[in-house]
């Protein structure tokens, strides 16, 4: 069983200290994963890597298959995936090269396949806390090892991008009382809560978006500069974790579909019960 499974995303292509490496070229359901698996261990306990946006960076925000991601990393038995984001900041104390572990999230992207279930199986997933409160927990005390610059709280607008934001819809995200922006967190996340694996994200700040009117507005140079300085911090913070993970989950992630599903077996056509088996066997059966 492989407890941890890390997405890097944009700077984040790989982790460092992985041995046994192998690539796993996987396909799903719904699709190929970004990129093969990666899998190996990491301060002898095994962690599978996913690039979010693939190798070499060549996959926009709103074309990455979350679906089949997060299939793919259940299929290898990942329990937890920690998430390594790029974003804004859209507070004053959030200063780029800080690190924030973010405990709410609002989506506010559209057109995003943002569900495994449908033709024919309906599940209402509980997400009012969408990140996992254990996890989340030890992420922060992980990164604060580090001797980095850490806050825990605070909540993430996920838009589509690819473009960044105008100077009216940051301000606006800003009087929403939102302290971070990306573009990838939704609905990777939510994907997450209905394969029931925990999900936590370790946010780099790398700008001030364009609210802030004494700063250059974020510039893709600007957000890879933060990230490189910033790779160290994510590598040791992630050893850091693997460390302080128990044998069990003893989280509401685990059982999150148990509640969830509302659609009489009897009547879930054939092939939506094989495409969700990964997910609803042991509640279908």
């Amino acid at each position: 069983m492989i407890r941890l499974a890390i997405i890097g995303g944009s700077g984040i292509y790989h982790m460092v200290g992985l041995e046994g490496v192998e690539e796993h070229e996987l396909d799903t359901p719904f699709g190929r994963p970004s990129a093969p698996l990666i899998t190996g261990r990491l301060e002898g306990q095994p962690v599978t890597f996913l690039a979010r946006h693939g190798f070499g960076h060549h996959i926009s925000p709103s074309e990455i298959n979350y679906r089949a991601n997060i299939y793919a990393l259940k299929s290898l038995g990942v329990e937890c995936i920690v998430s390594l984001s790029a974003c804004g900041s859209l507070r004053e104390d959030f200063v780029p090269g800080d690190v924030v572990i973010p405990d709410q999230l609002f989506d506010f992207t559209r057109n995003r396949a943002n569900s495994f279930f449908g033709e024919g199986l309906v599940a209402h997933i509980d997400v009012a806390d969408p990140f996992c409160p254990h996890l989340l927990e030890d992420l922060f005390q992980a990164v604060q090892q580090t001797g980095a610059r850490v806050h825990r709280g605070g909540a993430f607008i996920t838009i589509d991008g690819p473009r960044f934001s105008t100077r009216a819809e940051s301000n606006t995200y800003r009087a929403w009382g939102m302290a971070l922006i990306g573009m990838t967190i939704s609905p990777e996340a939510f994907l997450a809560r209905e394969a029931e694996m925990c999900y936590a994200v370790m946010a780099h700040v790398t700008d001030y978006d364009v609210w802030h009117v004494s700063e250059e507005p974020v510039t893709v140079e600007k957000v890879i500069e933060v990230l490189n300085r910033n790779t160290l911090i994510a590598q040791e913070g992630v050893r850091n974790l693997v460390g302080m993970l128990g044998s069990e989950r003893t989280c509401p992630c685990p059982t999150a579909l148990k509640d969830a599903l509302i659609t009489d077996p009897h009547v879930v056509p054939g092939e939506t019960r094989r495409r969700l088996d990964l997910f609803v066997n042991k509640y279908l059966s």
